[in-house]
């Protein structure tokens, strides 16, 4: 059993205030940091707490005694704290997002933090307790999707991709409501990524993060009327650090042990096809 540890945001940024000074020692370069890493202490991994942490603890449990790493997982329920804790050295590292909302992350927040390895692509969904199927969704009904850029885009490509809407050519992933150039009569509710499960009921459909839907109850590979293709996705959720850890000797021993067979097994075995492993694939 894993120990959950709530943190909200006022704890964070009393925690941040404190630590703001030694997370990147004593150089003011955000690359750097005071070279002898004390290995001997606890890797502190922030991580969603489905599947991700799910994911840590079997680690945890299963190999991390061996390999000589101590692990310690803090489960944080938004996308933005993960991020502020690393930046300032509250936690060591991240397992939560994939690349593209790191990059607009560190765009839009000034943050420093790198992706040391790719480890699961969890497909998002189109979900809907008022609807059966595709063909079910009409003109005048609601769909939510997170507002977030990256993820937004990705939810708008998925409903392009399905014939619920039409695109500005060449948009991409990056595509915002504004990029609709045929709603087909459909109106849109942006909401938080972590809320939208919870918005079921009260729209026609959601577009759901993958980790999301599982914690929710759903399962993206049977529940889903449309779902992302794990070919060629360029969303693997990755581990991150602040940019001058990614040789930090835990965080390469974590790395190698989330790309191992145990761990391979233990996603395919749990999640179904829910959650894909991406080991290998390039963060």
């Amino acid at each position: 059993m894993r120990t959950s540890i709530k943190i909200t945001a006022a704890a964070a940024a009393t925690t941040a205030l404190a630590l703001g000074l030694t997370a990147c020692g004593t150089d003011s370069d955000p690359s750097s940091k005071s070279g002898g890493t004390d290995t001997s202490k606890a890797l502190v991994v922030a991580a969603s707490p489905t599947p991700h942490a799910d994911i840590l603890g079997f680690v945890k449990k299963n190999l991390a005694d061996k390999a000589g790493l101590k692990l310690e997982v803090k489960e944080f329920t938004d996308y933005v704290l993960p991020n502020t804790a690393t930046e300032t050295g509250q936690v060591d590292a991240n397992f939560f997002q994939h690349q593209p909302y790191l990059d607009d992350f560190n765009k839009k927040n000034g943050t420093h933090l790198v992706s040391v390895g790719t480890v699961h692509l969890e497909p998002l969904g189109l979900y809907s307790k008022k609807v059966k199927d595709l063909g079910s969704i009409k003109a005048g009904q609601t769909i939510a999707v997170p507002n977030d850029t990256t993820n937004e885009g990705r939810a708008l490509q998925l409903l392009a991709e399905n014939g619920l809407i039409t695109l500005k050519d060449g948009v991409g992933t990056s595509a915002k409501l504004s990029d609709i150039t045929d709603k087909k009569g459909l109106e849109f509710k942006e909401l938080e990524a972590a809320t939208v499960p919870r918005a079921l009921n009260d729209v026609d459909a959601a577009v759901i993060n993958g980790n999301y839907a599982i914690e929710a109850k759903l399962k993206p590979a049977k529940d889903a009327l449309a779902l992302e293709k794990a070919d060629g996705n360029p969303y693997a959720n990755i581990v991150a650090v602040k940019k001058g850890d990614e040789k930090d000797p835990r965080v390469q021993k974590l790395v190698k042990l989330l790309h191992s067979d145990e761990v391979k097994k233990f996603i395919e075995d749990t999640y179904q096809g829910s959650v894909v492993p991406a080991f290998g694939a390039k963060s």
